[in-house]
């Protein structure tokens, strides 16, 4: 498979970069079979990208693209027919993964109302991966459970009030509900978000805060952000490394500002021509 690396650039997201905290090489997923020639449908095809420590990589295309499937792969909530996980340069299980590795790696889904159980309160939403992987040591009492809580939601804007902890998600509105998931998933330091789609089932008013968030976070967290969007104007808001899926495979790749000023042909000019601008 060959796809167009972005002119000018040595070395693109989609190749098999040394040095990488996290990469994906060679994934293929097929659904209705095993591979494509037993009768199944490739959602990805032969798609290899690499993330580094503290990057963001945005993976854009149209919906059916594949990139929400990648995304799951990831996150080791797919195992693909073929192809290889690594972190670090260690290879990752398809999804029987050690607790360690499931705490390093963390995603945000598109829409949080099915992301979050409805009948639990934030401190048990938040409260319950930090307890499971120990990040607060043995058995911490309410009180630091508590805190780091409210710690929690003031990282992501939600404020430290104690009676946050106490409502359940439907009190807040969507834009919040997506803080709280970012919150959840931050529980656990992990060293890669994945985010996909996290801002498409938002309102456009709320959506510029959650992108805001996304870019402090990784600023001041050092996490590593692999996000998947439709939205080309999302990815020059937030990635420094952008690759273009479509069918299933990377068709271009490379850093998100010659993506956006180099003049491209092909399926990626026309999407780059119909996409808004969005500046930070």
């Amino acid at each position: 498979m060959s796809h167009h690396t972005i002119p000018a650039v040595p070395a693109a997201s989609g190749g098999q970069t040394s040095g990488a905290l996290l990469e994906l090489r060679h994934i293929t997923v097929a659904y209705g079979g095993f591979t494509v020639a037993y009768g199944g449908f490739a959602a990805v095809d032969d798609v290899s990208i690499a993330l580094k420590q503290g990057g963001a990589l945005g993976v854009v295309g149209e919906s059916g693209a594949g990139k929400s499937t990648l995304a799951r792969v990831a996150a080791g909530l797919i195992a693909p027919a073929a192809g290889r996980s690594l972190l670090d340069g260690r290879e990752l299980a398809p999804i029987r993964r050690t607790r360690e590795q499931r705490r390093r790696i963390q995603m945000v889904f598109q829409n949080p109302d099915s992301s979050l159980n409805p009948s639990h309160t934030i401190r048990r939403i938040l409260a319950e991966g930090m307890i499971l992987h120990g990040m607060l040591g043995p058995h911490p009492p309410r009180d630091v459970v508590d805190a780091r809580c409210r710690r929690l939601l003031a990282m992501v804007g939600l404020g430290e009030e104690d009676d946050i902890l106490a409502r359940r998600p439907r009190a807040f509105s969507g834009g919040q509900r997506q803080r709280i998931a970012i919150a959840r998933a931050l529980a656990v330091e992990p060293d890669v978000l994945v985010a996909d789609e996290p801002t498409s089932a938002l309102d456009v008013t709320v959506q510029r805060g959650i992108l805001d968030l996304l870019v402090r976070l990784r600023r001041e967290q050092g996490l590593a952000l692999l996000l998947i969007t439709h939205d080309l104007g999302v990815v020059n808001a937030v990635c420094d490394e952008v690759a273009v899926m479509r069918h299933g495979q990377i068709v271009a790749d490379g850093p998100a500002d010659l993506f956006f000023h180099a003049p491209l042909a092909g399926y990626s000019g026309d999407l780059l021509a119909a996409a808004r601008e969005v500046a930070l």
